[in-house]
């Protein structure tokens, strides 16, 4: 079974720079308090990293 992980902004992307925002679109986020569920791969824990201070991440069972 993969694992899941639950995303959610907490941070605003504005006045971000533009390789954080497109991260962030990247992940689906649109806006602070936005969550989304997301496979646990290498590549999504790179981007998780980039933008590690605008979201917190917690296990989706």
């Amino acid at each position: 079974m993969a694992i899941k992980l639950k995303v959610t902004q907490v941070k605003s992307g504005v006045g971000r720079p533009e390789t954080q925002r497109l991260t962030l679109a990247g992940l689906g986020l649109r806006g602070p308090h936005k969550s989304v569920v997301l496979q646990d791969t290498d590549s999504i824990r790179g981007m998780i990293r980039k933008v590690s201070h605008l979201v917190t991440v917690e296990s989706a069972d």
